[in-house]
């Protein structure tokens, strides 16, 4: 059960991120507008740009929960490979 709800908030926290990189992003440029269309655009990329490095981080998490999972299925199946063989 813990499995499934891990996996359920890391999705979540995904589709959020994306939210709220979009949403950050029309903000940022938003804000700096005064100070010129050059600087708005430089610090909105900059914003993205951090926001995807984050959203990299939590991408991670799910592949590696994904990898783990995959050696524990193999590792079983090594195990029963190695209880039908006999010893040489």
């Amino acid at each position: 059960m813990q499995k499934v709800m891990f996996d359920k908030i890391i999705s979540f926290l995904l589709g959020a991120s994306w939210g709220i990189i979009i949403l950050g992003a029309l903000i940022t440029f938003k804000l700096f507008l005064f100070l010129g269309i050059a600087l708005s655009v430089f610090l909105t990329l900059g914003y993205v740009i951090v926001s995807m490095f984050l959203l990299l981080i939590l991408d991670g998490f799910m592949v590696n929960r994904q990898r783990l999972k995959e050696a524990k299925k193999q590792t079983q199946l090594l195990e029963q490979i190695l209880t039908k063989q006999p010893l040489l």
